[in-house]
């Protein structure tokens, strides 16, 4: 409708390989991923083509080592061009976030000799990952996850279900967390489950409100049979691997947020000021002036936490706090500027042919994965005021 183009976000980079790195995401974004994102998310439509684009792009493991196809980024700069992927599709966005979270098992943990045969073909070589954390019966509560990993000689055998799983039925392989031991935190295990292991199966994916391009789905293993050189550290020490994981990946997750909050933003800047009633622009009117004046302050907020927390990463600090903090931060904040955007665009707005109605259905889902904004807050205030009470 309106002729206003949105005006690129003015990052502060590090260098200007960063620049130029930025630059090449949002060529991709507009060239390869933006004039289909529309269609292809009313179709339920998985783009696997764009993401073997960004693999060879080296865009799928940016902030992991060159040496086994990475792209030697800090987190501050991965974490802008992850914004700029969530800000055109967010099944992009956030299917790049989950594939670099089911790569950090293996990068952090595992060994050598494993880094050295899996890792070139995970963030280099065309495939897509899943983590398989949350269960039917436990998602907030992951340490009292069911799926069993049995020794049996120098192989596991795995059994169970787990549930809500990006990627679920898709991936190429799948980083495991399942009870080799006893109950509680330390007896789980993390595992790399390749996707076509015999016994893995996956259900229909989920019917859901948003994100209708990005399948999620429950998986199963039944009996599904590994090489001990497929578990990822130690026996016991899985679930401090998921944690060490979540604190990453809840940046990713605010990072997403802050893109689809900066997406819904430009769409209401360009109609507010293309949009006459009363024989002038509507963006003449204070009332919706403030409007926009807030949620560009809330952007540029959460964009400025999530990137403290990240540049604490970087610097090999402590970041657990600062990464709940953002992901509760962020994630609210496009849901109220989505919401906001709706009701800028009015009547326009609550149809399908303007996209702020899609921003707003999938700001909901990003409330709630990698926990919901209540587990984040829990996480915050055991940071203040330390453990709660037994």
């Amino acid at each position: 409708m309106p002729d206003r183009a949105p005006q690129p976000v003015d990052r502060q980079l590090p260098t200007d390989e960063a620049r130029d790195l930025i630059s090449l995401v949002r060529d991709i974004a507009q060239r390869e991923i933006a004039p289909q994102a529309a269609e292809q998310e009313d179709a339920g439509h998985f783009p696997r083509d764009v993401f073997r684009l960004l693999s060879e792009s080296g865009l799928l493991g940016l902030p992991y080592d060159s040496g086994y196809g990475g792209g030697d980024q800090p987190y501050e700069v991965y974490l802008q061009a992850l914004e700029e992927l969530a800000a055109t599709r967010l099944t992009i966005g956030l299917g790049v976030s989950v594939h670099s979270l089911a790569c950090h098992a293996l990068a952090n943990y595992g060994t050598k000799e494993q880094q050295a045969e899996h890792l070139p073909a995970m963030l280099g070589g065309g495939l897509l990952g899943a983590y398989c954390l949350s269960e039917p019966s436990s998602g907030s509560d992951a340490a009292s996850l069911r799926t069993k990993a049995v020794r049996d000689g120098d192989d596991w055998v795995i059994t169970g279900t787990k549930a809500w799983i990006t990627h679920g039925g898709i991936a190429d392989f799948y980083t495991v967390l399942a009870r080799s031991g006893a109950e509680g935190a330390r007896g789980i295990t993390a595992f790399l489950v390749p996707g076509d292991a015999e016994g893995l199966s996956a259900a229909p994916p989920e019917k859901k409100m948003g994100m209708k391009g990005s399948p999620t789905a429950q998986v199963s293993f039944d009996g599904v049979r590994i090489s001990d050189d497929r578990r990822i550290g130690d026996e016991g020490q899985g679930f401090a691997i998921a944690l060490s994981a979540l604190d990453s990946g809840r940046l990713g997750i605010a990072a997403c947020a802050i893109g689809v909050a900066q997406a819904a933003l430009d769409e209401a800047l360009a109609y507010a000021t293309g949009r006459l009633q009363f024989g002038r622009p509507i963006s003449d009117f204070q009332g919706l002036r403030f409007m926009l004046a807030d949620m560009a302050t809330q952007i540029e907020a959460g964009r400025a936490l999530y990137l403290a927390a990240a540049r604490l990463r970087d610097a090999g600090r402590p970041f657990s706090k600062q990464a709940a903090m953002a992901k509760l931060l962020c994630t609210d904040t496009a849901m109220k500027v989505t919401t906001d955007a709706v009701q800028v665009l009015g009547g326009y707005g609550y149809t399908a042919d303007f996209p702020v109605e899609r921003y707003m259905r999938e700001a909901k889902v990003l409330q709630i994965v990698e926990g919901t904004n209540q587990i984040q807050r829990m996480v915050i205030a055991r940071h203040l005021a330390g453990p709660e009470s037994r």
